[in-house]
């Protein structure tokens, strides 16, 4: 994997590139919708290629991993095979995942046992076991295994989970250059900052992953219960050490306010849950602020549901069609819902893209930000 930087903006850390891999270029600033099991819910492969324009999905090791397990997916050739999706995959390690499991799972050295939320088996994630399933999954780019700490956590306990992530962290990245791809195409390994939200050792964390010279670099443990400004300023604190000729990848953020200042703050890559699952549940973001769409106001609004829109359901369908969707319990609800909002994502970071190479992305962005926190 390659990544070239094409613009630099003049008035903050936005930075525009271009991420190669053997499955095809991914021009940054970039969202990528998720596709926990091996798909985008309630989204056709083809609407995600052609209608929302995605040049990446992420998929998650440790759902793949108990379905429908890695014996299917390496039959199949591995995930792109088995999903049809032929462009750049992502895959989490799991960690988030299994440490949502409190209840369920145990941490030490070795690695994290856990029991499946399927059926209450038993089983045990190591590093180098994370990186073997993410071989058999084939995904382009590949996460270090690590814990996420509350952002509301202790000081104690943050330090206490960091030195164990970057335990694992150095056994993976180990385990990862002693193994190879299975497909016939490369695979990056990304390792993962924490730190919860404390400078020091956020710094301490930064540093020890930049020492690794990984192809890309993420940062996690942020939208995790802490105010939006600490997040903030945890993301100018690591990206002020991770090396600037590697991508950075901002795990599990956000609302579109988020993503536009972490790109000014240096982010190149993003995927959250948001445009999905709040689509599901009637919530509509536009680029004119957001809409519910289970409100009354929208009940004889026979207006496109976005006259402006970048996705071709904008057009077709009108607020009131929408709302009466919503209120009938219909699928075709979630469906609309989920490519308006995930086309509105891509597009608007295709905007941020467009506005770093011209040289105003800092005054566009600041005017952006304004209407996109507005409720319509």
């Amino acid at each position: 994997m390659k990544f070239d930087i094409t613009a630099n903006d003049s008035d903050s850390q936005a930075r525009a590139g271009v991420i190669h891999t053997d499955h095809g270029d991914i021009l940054t600033p970039i969202f990528m919708p998720v596709g926990t099991v091996g798909s985008v819910k309630a989204v056709h492969m083809a609407e995600l290629r052609d209608d929302i324009k995605a040049q990446i999905i992420l998929g998650n090791t440790y759902h793949l991993y108990l379905r429908p397990g890695m014996d299917i997916i390496e039959r199949a050739g591995g995930l792109h095979k088995f999903n049809g999706w032929d462009r750049p995959i992502l895959t989490d390690s799991g960690g988030f995942q299994v440490f949502s499991l409190a209840a369920n799972r145990k941490l030490r050295d070795e690695g994290v046992t856990f029991r499946s939320h399927i059926d209450g088996s038993k089983h045990l994630f190591t590093p180098e076991k994370v990186v073997d399933i993410q071989r058999s999954i084939g995904s382009d780019i590949m996460m270090a295994l690590d814990e996420c700490p509350p952002g509301t956590s202790e000081r104690s306990y943050a330090e206490k989970s960091l030195r164990l992530t970057q335990r694992w962290l150095e056994r993976g990245w180990k385990h990862f250059n002693e193994t190879t791809p299975r497909y016939g195409h490369s695979q990056a390994f990304f390792p993962i900052v924490q730190g919860c939200v404390y400078e020091d050792l956020r710094r301490d964390a930064a540093r020890h992953v930049a020492d690794l010279g990984a192809e890309g670099n993420a940062i996690g443990g942020l939208a995790v219960g802490e105010p939006t400004e600490k997040m903030y300023d945890m993301i100018e604190v690591v990206n002020e050490i991770l090396p600037l000729d590697r991508p950075r990848y901002l795990m599990g953020v956000g609302t579109p306010a988020n993503m536009l200042e972490a790109v000014a703050r240096g982010v190149d890559m993003m995927d959250c849950v948001m445009p999905t699952r709040n689509g599901r549940n009637g919530m509509l973001f536009t680029r004119h602020g957001t809409m519910n769409m289970r409100n009354k106001k929208w009940a004889d609004d026979f207006s496109p549901l976005q006259e402006d829109g970048p996705s071709i359901v904008d057009h077709v369908y009108t607020k009131a069609y929408v709302r009466h969707l919503f209120i009938a319990d219909e699928l075709l609800a979630l469906m609309i819902a989920s490519v308006h909002n995930l086309a509105f994502y891509l597009w608007l970071m295709g905007e941020a893209r467009r506005h770093i190479i011209a040289g105003d992305f800092a005054p566009w962005k600041a005017e952006m930000v304004e209407i996109l926190m507005r409720r319509l």
